[in-house]
Order: structure tokens, then C-alpha cells, then sequence
């Protein structure tokens, strides 16, 4: 007996792919095991007893673990497997070293308790992960790109309103809520994503289209600058007003990236560049906390640096925990990171540098090009514009996030004031990083998800003003009862035809 014909849309292997939801679970349990031999090795290290909460600290991560493993296994089943393995292993990591540095600040009078305000940021991160699984479907975002821009842009400025926001380290970059601080342009780079993303997809044939040749480079026609422009301006009124060199870089960076993307032409990289490096040489000539930065990155070891307020000693000191550190490290709790200042934000990755040594800097490191890979991969394989340019986007912003913040650290280029994705103590970073996982692991979902068992959704943002009205019109019309032998759409195949889908395939769509 032959088996009915299958549709041309289906994968001729779809009924036996593999969602990877077992080799997530497997990947779950070493990201746990990691995170959690760190906290106990920190703990007998520093105390020399073992962590009496070390089991319910266990069982409690486990069941977090095995919800969010469910969760995603019922939302998103052809999801990548490696994503959330990769995210709980760094996340694990960080909160293993923050408690670590908590018990150092302890011995010294200094109770903060910043291990257990990291691990309910992480539980909101989790939390909120799981509610942007809830959207079905990727492409709904384009609906909401202009309240993604205008939030984004309002998420920047919420530091200038009086009485939220606040100075901290000549930056104004954070907002106080009751006794809990925010930085909401972590926020602001998830919108604005979003928004480049749908707006870059809708006019990449105008922005792509070739102005004049100048020294073998198709440059684009005055009017198509405009939105550089406007984003040029945007990223250097945060560079001035609110001093933060390393969001400016962050918003200029995603937005060019995303643009050569979108029209691979690589003069927008050109044009970008010739943009921003101007400003940046103004911003180190004439902006006072600029410019300090700068002289310390330049002038480290200069004596006269190194001991000015707001010089190069925390640079220094952390560059030489690093080299004490050497190729092992020191092990958990060995070390003396708690002596470089903000050694559990800014210098995190200074400190694992001391503790895990150049082997264990390179391990983590490793972690987040997997993340950043495996993003981008995603990219390639969707079959929509606009998850391709949000999947770029969004990877790009985690890479060059790691990419500022290590470079500062090992002095390759000047601090930023930027977060470690997943590691650095920050509520704001940590819940923005959360969000972009849940949006990759839902792209994801899409692009391996064979192509019969995706949701038929269309999206009008790609069609004519007047056939989009139609198509709109006719979704809020009621629909009229059809026989259960006709086709669900035009160019569907009759009922007769089609498979029969086995309940493996099914899974948990």
C-alpha cells in the first residue's frame, strides 16, 4: 500500500525531524551542574563549610529549569536546543561570582547583598521570558514598530525627568525606583531592534537603490540619508547630554549593522563610520568624562593617571588580578577580585579572569560566540525579512555588547560603562538580555519549524496600501460558514490529498 502523496510544502523529512527538546534537557542539566559546583566551590572556599542552603538552592533551580524547559517545549517545540542551555550556564556563572563577592564584601563590613537582588532580577527575567513566548508568532511585531520606536526613544529620555532620574559615575544614564536603580536604555535597544528591523524591510529597495559612484563606492541618494542621519543625531544627543559612550556606540552600531544588512552595501558601513568618528573625536576633546576615559585608557600606567579621581586605578587593578590569575586561575574564592571597584557590574569579567584564569575567560567567551552563532544561524534560515533583520539585530547587540565591555576591561579599547549579557549584577541588563533570548528562541522556532506546521499569518506590512486594506477589512468581517470539504485557502491542496500528520510530528505545536 503506497502512502498518499505529501504537499510540496511540506519537508520531505518533516515527520522525523528532530525538535532538540531532549538535547536541550541534557544541555539544561550541565548549564545547572556548572552554575551550581560554582556556588558550592565558592562557598567552601571562602567559608570552608559547605553551603548548608546548597540543596534547596538545587532543588530550587531545578524546578525553575524543568518549568521554563516545559514552557518552551509547549510554546516554542522547533526551537534551538542551545539557546537557554547557553543563557542558564552564564547566568549560573554570574550569580555563582556575585555571591562570591558578596562574602568578600561581608568580611569587610560591607553587607550589600547583591547575590540575592541578582537572583530575583532573574526570576523577573525569567518570568518575562515566558510571557514573550506567549506570541505565537514573530512577525505580529511589525504591527507595533511605531510604538516600538517611540517607547524606545522614551525608555532614553526617562533619565532627564526630574526626580527619576540620576547621576551616577558622570553618566545619566539610570532612574530610581524606590530603592531599586534602572538603566532603561537596556530597554531601549530591544525597541529600537524592533523598530530598525521592520522599518529597514519595508524600505531596503529605496535605501539600497545606487546614487552616485565615488572612489568605487555606490553611495546613496541625499534623501535616503535621512534615517542615518536621524539616528546619527539620536546616538550623539545620548553621547552629550547623557554622557554614556557606551549606548551611543550600542544604538549607532545596531543601526548601521543592520542597514548594511538589509541592502548589503557596504558603503553604509563608510558612511556610518565617517559619521560617528567625528563626533567621538569631539566627545574625547571637549566632554570632561569623555575625555578622562580616554586619558586613562591611554595613559594606564602613568602614575600621575593612575591615582587622579576617576583615573585609570580601577583599569589597573583589574588588569592585574587578570594577570594573577594566569592561565588557571586562582579557583573559586581564592582570589582577590573584591579589591578592583565594581567588581561584580563592570569588572566581572575581570574577576572570573582572576578566578578561572585566561582558560576559564576563554571558556565563557566561547559561550557567548555559541550565542551569538546560533543567532545568527537563525537569521539565515528564516524565510521572512523582517525575522531576518530582528534576528541580526538582536545577535549583533549581544556581540558587540561582549565585544565593548571585554575590550575595556583588557584596555583594547576605552571603558564604556556597558554590562556583561548575563553575567555582569544589573537588573536592567539582565532583564533586557532575558527578553532578546525569548525573541530568538521564538525566531528560532520559526525558522526550523517546517513550513506546514508554521502559523499562516499575513503580513501586511509588505503589501500595497490598498491591498492591505482588503486584506485587513476582510479579517475583521465575519467569516460565512463554508462546507468542511472546501479548502482552507486558495492554493491549499483538497483535504483528499493531504497527509496524515503521526503525533510525533505534532509534538507540541
Amino acid at each position: 500500500m503506497t502512502s498518499p502523496a505529501r504537499p510540496a510544502s511540506v519537508p520531505a523529512s518533516a515527520s522525523s525531524r528532530h525538535t532538540g527538546r531532549w538535547a536541550e534537557a541534557g544541555l539544561l542539566l550541565i548549564a545547572l551542574v556548572i552554575g551550581l559546583t560554582a556556588f558550592v566551590l565558592t562557598t567552601l572556599n571562602r567559608t570552608g563549610a559547605s553551603p548548608a542552603q546548597s540543596l534547596r538552592l538545587a532543588a530550587a533551580l531545578t524546578a525553575v529549569c524543568l518549568v521554563v524547559h516545559l514552557w518552551v517545549r509547549r510554546t516554542a517545540p522547533w526551537a534551538d536546543p542551545v539557546l537557554l542551555p547557553t543563557a542558564v550556564a552564564l547566568n549560573g556563572i554570574g550569580l555563582a561570582m556575585i555571591h562570591r563577592l558578596d562574602l568578600s564584601y561581608e568580611r569587610t563590613g560591607q553587607v550589600h547583598d547583591y547575590g540575592t537582588k541578582q537572583a530575583i532580577w532573574t526570576a523577573l527575567g525569567v518570568i518575562l521570558f515566558c510571557l514573550v513566548l506567549l506570541m505565537r508568532d514573530h512577525r505580529l511585531l511589525r504591527r507595533w514598530d511605531t510604538w516600538a520606536m517611540w517607547g524606545g526613544l522614551g525608555f532614553l529620555v526617562l533619565p532627564f525627568v526630574p526626580g527619576l532620574g540620576t547621576e551616577v559615575n558622570g553618566a545619566r544614564i539610570w532612574i530610581h525606583l524606590g530603592p531599586m536603580s534602572f538603566q532603561p536604555a537596556e530597554l531601549t535597544k530591544v525597541l529600537l531592534a524592533i523598530f530598525f528591523a521592520s522599518y529597514l524591510v519595508s524600505n531596503r529597495d529605496n535605501l539600497a537603490l545606487a546614487g552616485r559612484r565615488v572612489l568605487g563606492m555606490n553611495l546613496p541618494r541625499a534623501r535616503h540619508l535621512a534615517p542615518l542621519l536621524v539616528v546619527w543625531g539620536v546616538s550623539i544627543l545620548v553621547l552629550v547630554l547623557q554622557r554614556d559612550l557606551g549606548s551611543s556606540v550600542l544604538l549607532f552600531g545596531l543601526f548601521v549593522v543592520t542597514l548594511y544588512v538589509a541592502t548589503d552595501r557596504p558603503s553604509w558601513l563608510v558612511i556610518g563610520a565617517a559619521l560617528f568618528l567625528p563626533a567621538a573625536w569631539f566627545a574625547a576633546t571637549h566632554l570632561a568624562h569623555v575625555q578622562q576615559r580616554i586619558t586613562a585608557w591611554l595613559h594606564a600606567m602613568d602614575p600621575s593617571v593612575y591615582e587622579m579621581p576617576g583615573g585609570s586605578w580601577q583599569l589597573v587593578t583589574g588588569l592585574f588580578g587578570m594577570a594573577y590569575g594566569g592561565l588557571m586561575g586562582t579557583g573559586w574564592g581564592e582570589g582577590y577580585p573584591n579589591l578592583t571597584t565594581f567588581a561584580n557590574s563592570d569588572f566581572i569579567v575581570a574577576s572570573l579572569g582572576e578566578e578561572l584564569g585566561l582558560t576559564g575567560t576563554l571558556a565563557i567567551l566561547m559561550l557567548y560566540l555559541i550565542l551569538v552563532q546560533r543567532g545568527l544561524r537563525t537569521a539565515l534560515a528564516l524565510r521572512d525579512g523582517f525575522g531576518k533583520l530582528l534576528a541580526t539585530a538582536l545577535s549583533f547587540t549581544i556581540a558587540l555588547q561582549v565585544f565593548v565591555v571585554v575590550g575595556g576591561v583588557t584596555r583594547l579599547i576605552p571603558l564604556t560603562g556597558l554590562t556583561t549579557p548575563f553575567l555582569a549584577y544589573g537588573g536592567s541588563s539582565l532583564i533586557a538580555n532575558w527578553i532578546i533570548l525569548a525573541l530568538l528562541v521564538r525566531l528560532s522556532d520559526a525558522a526550523r519549524r517546517p513550513a506546514a506546521a508554521a502559523p499562516r499569518i499575513i503580513d501586511t506590512a509588505d503589501l500595497p496600501t490598498s491591498l492591505r486594506k482588503q486584506v485587513q477589512d476582510a479579517d475583521d468581517a465575519p467569516t460565512p460558514a463554508r462546507p468542511e470539504a472546501a479548502p482552507e485557502r486558495a492554493d491549499a491542496e483538497p483535504p483528499a490529498f493531504a497527509p496524515h500528520r503521526p503525533a510525533d510530528e505534532e509534538g507540541d505545536a
